[in-house]
């Protein structure tokens, strides 16, 4: 990519999109064609070709996609696997049709079986059956990826497929219903302790800041026992960034940091960056989802690229700048 290409970051007002955007921006291009949803409907057939054919973008990053956590997927799949299907045939074909330099999908760890060895690789890719509970999601990743390996061989374009760990960061969806697993207990976790700090006795000389009271409880899905990888989205942008100006083939590439966390790990790491001292309690009756999804990262490793943000320090990061900017703590 030269400075002054036009680039086109689909879903740009979301976590991965607004990372990219950052990304690019620190990297002195700013010729960006960025349309938000309601300016341009992806599901849109006519309106995606008229896009295309007015923007002429000479690259495009995909990160446009409804994504959700267990619940949502598990309440809402005809959306999950409609709206994703067609916000992905409509952009990578039109980009195939203006001729698009290059494009990059972003797909999702959740595409590989659900008891794949561990770590996974990318030809581990439809050799066993997917997580129920994030089944319609999965199957329209895949597609996209199936789709951008298709068109490279019989068109010859030359569309990339990443697919991202678990991501964290800026801009992420905190909503308790449709969240994944860390946005979720960072919000838990910081409402219980604001809870327990309005509850403090009186005789406080800083209303709102003295000691805890220890009488929330936080009730948490599962059993904790399954363990997951996490990157922060600024690594993910990076390694994006990285493979659209280096990387050229067939094969999706996993971007991860090629460490896991058990989520009982992980919600005690959170519990201590907040400042919870309350209880946590597990809901065994609760779906756990896959046991483990570690990746194997040794193929972008090869390709020299590799995260620089460490779990603890990115969540502290994220804690301060989505919660505490306003000063409550």
């Amino acid at each position: 990519m030269e400075v002054s290409s036009k680039i086109y970051i689909a879903g740009h007002k979301g976590m991965v999109g607004s990372a990219l955007v950052r990304k690019l921006k620190s990297e002195g291009f700013s010729n960006l064609v960025l349309r938000s949803s309601a300016d341009l409907d992806l599901t849109n057939q006519q309106a995606v070709k008229e896009f295309f054919e007015e923007e002429k973008p000479d690259y495009v990053f995909l990160a446009a996609a409804k994504v959700g956590g267990i619940v949502a997927n598990s309440t809402y799949p005809a959306q999950f696997l409609y709206e994703n299907l067609m916000i992905q045939n409509n952009v990578i074909h039109r980009s195939y049709v203006s001729g698009v330099k290059k494009l990059l999908f972003l797909a999702s760890s959740c595409i590989y079986p659900k008891l794949a060895p561990q770590p996974i690789k990318e030809e581990y890719l439809l050799t066993g059956s997917l997580e129920e509970t994030n089944e319609a999601y999965a199957i329209a990743k895949i597609a996209g990826v199936k789709m951008c390996e298709a068109y490279n061989r019989q068109y010859g374009c030359d569309f990339i497929s990443v697919m991202p760990t678990n991501l964290y960061g800026p801009n992420d969806n905190y909503d308790l219903e449709t969240s994944h697993v860390l946005p979720a207990l960072l919000r838990k976790f910081h409402e219980a302790k604001i809870k327990m700090l309005s509850k403090t006795g009186p005789g406080n000389n800083v209303p709102g800041h003295s000691e805890l009271v220890d009488s929330e409880l936080v009730e948490l899905w599962g059993t904790g026992e399954p363990r997951r990888e996490f990157l922060h989205v600024d690594d993910l942008a990076n390694a994006c960034f990285h493979l659209m100006q280096t990387y050229q083939g067939n094969t999706s590439v996993n971007i991860g940091t090629g460490k896991d966390i058990s989520i009982k790990d992980l919600a005690e790491l959170i519990k201590n960056i907040t400042g919870y001292t309350g209880e946590i309690t597990w809901n065994n009756s609760k779906p756990d989802g896959t046991p483990r999804k570690l990746l194997d990262v040794s193929l972008i490793h090869s390709l020299g690229w590799e995260h620089k943000i460490g779990l603890e320090e990115g969540i502290r990061r994220v804690y301060e700048e989505e919660f505490l900017r306003d000063g409550s703590s």
